[in-house]
């Protein structure tokens, strides 16, 4: 079978109608892939209790046939677009380790941001003033940090967290609960497009996926599955922004807020994840901190779990790096070294200092021990 049959099989797999993610993972659990849950036969289904939708599911693939021809052909439309398939080695691995990953996902811009370290940035689509400025200048420094911003391309509190990713390091992530040829809302279509140019945008949902309400919560599953946390700016008590932090909780991912005005409406939310045991943040340094555990903890799972790891161990002869982080090695020297203490060795900032120590942790590089103090890890090498 070659490799666009084999896409065909997972695109139909995504389309069989009342097979969601859940049902998709249970097919995946007994068959392996797309292709042999297809060419199985109804009785060997009903006899690995798969769900009735997904029993009599041949039934109804010729009328798929069209759809998945429309996907193939939104993708060949254009070099920046992909179809990335669970059996795919592009696919995220944080994300396929939640208990409803997608069978696929739509991919414009560049599939390799999906394994960068991401933080989940979400808030009310009617923003406050302050509150936008405080997602813009949050993501601006959290992207020019080394961390990827990821939200869902809507009004208000996205939009502010995707311009500000644009104007750190430019690593921005939008994620669609529509089809990827409907850019929704239309009025970030000029932002949806810089946003491709600088990282990516994804989605679940084929070709022809109209605005759906009940889509959004299964879009919000994928903004904090891809994400070491989510972080919630603004939301009022209803906000769908607090979908997105109950999907960080359930998935094991760090949920974080900031506080507001007791006055002010759109702030109440975030106030009631505080209390219900969120980190309450106030300051870039406050994200990094709250991301280091998590981070560490991520990549030893990865590492032990997926076959293709989206961080890569400790390699027996570490790659070269440049200069500035290899400065902050040397100032480590071969033994455990507090974080005022590289600060007064490097004459760095701490947000800048964190930032590097949290990027050489993903590389393997740099280990935190107890008490605060971080230790050189070296190779055979002694790099």
């Amino acid at each position: 079978m070659n490799a666009d049959d084999e896409l065909t099989d997972w695109l139909t797999l995504a389309r069989l109608n009342r097979v969601g993610p859940r049902t998709q993972t249970q097919i995946l659990e007994c068959y392996g892939s797309a292709s042999a849950f297809l060419s199985a036969s109804e009785r060997d289904r009903q006899k690995h209790g798969l769900p009735v939708e997904a029993v009599t599911a041949s039934r109804a693939l010729d009328s798929l046939k069209a759809g998945v021809e429309a996907d193939l052909a939104w993708r060949n439309a254009a070099s920046n677009r992909y179809i990335i398939s669970r059996a795919d080695e592009r696919y995220p691995a944080l994300l396929a380790n939640i208990a409803d990953p997608p069978a696929v996902l739509f991919v414009r811009g560049d599939p390799d941001i999906l394994h960068s370290p991401q933080i989940a940035m979400v808030g009310a689509r009617h923003a406050t003033h302050t509150g936008a400025e405080t997602a813009h200048d949050f993501a601006a420094h959290l992207s020019a940090m080394g961390l990827t911003v990821t939200s869902g391309l809507a009004l208000g509190i996205d939009a502010a967290a995707h311009e500000g990713a644009l104007l750190g390091s430019g690593q921005t992530l939008a994620i669609m609960a529509t089809g990827p040829d409907r850019l929704y809302p239309r009025q970030n279509i000029e932002l949806a497009d810089r946003i491709v140019e600088h990282g990516a945008i994804i989605t679940e949902m084929p070709v022809g996926t109209p605005v759906q309400r009940g889509l959004f919560p299964r879009r919000n599953r994928i903004i904090s599955g891809l994400s070491l946390g989510v972080l919630v700016v603004e939301a009022g008590k209803k906000s769908g922004a607090l979908g997105s932090a109950r999907c960080a909780h359930e998935q094991a991912r760090e949920v974080l807020a900031i506080p507001g005005s007791i006055h002010n409406p759109v702030a109440r939310g975030c106030h009631a994840l505080i209390r219900e045991g969120a980190r309450l943040v106030e300051s870039v340094n406050d994200v990094i901190e709250e991301l280091r555990g998590p981070a560490e903890r991520m990549t030893t799972q990865l590492n032990t779990q997926a076959s293709t790891p989206v961080i890569a161990p400790p390699e027996t002869t570490h790659p070269a790096l440049d200069a500035d982080y290899q400065a902050v090695l040397d100032a480590l020297g071969h033994g455990p070294v507090g974080f005022d203490k590289l600060l007064e060795r490097l004459g760095l900032t701490p947000d800048i200092l964190s930032s590097m120590l949290l990027n050489l942790e993903l590389k393997g590089r740099v280990a935190p021990c107890s008490g605060g103090q971080y230790q050189r890890i070296t190779n055979r090498a002694g790099g």
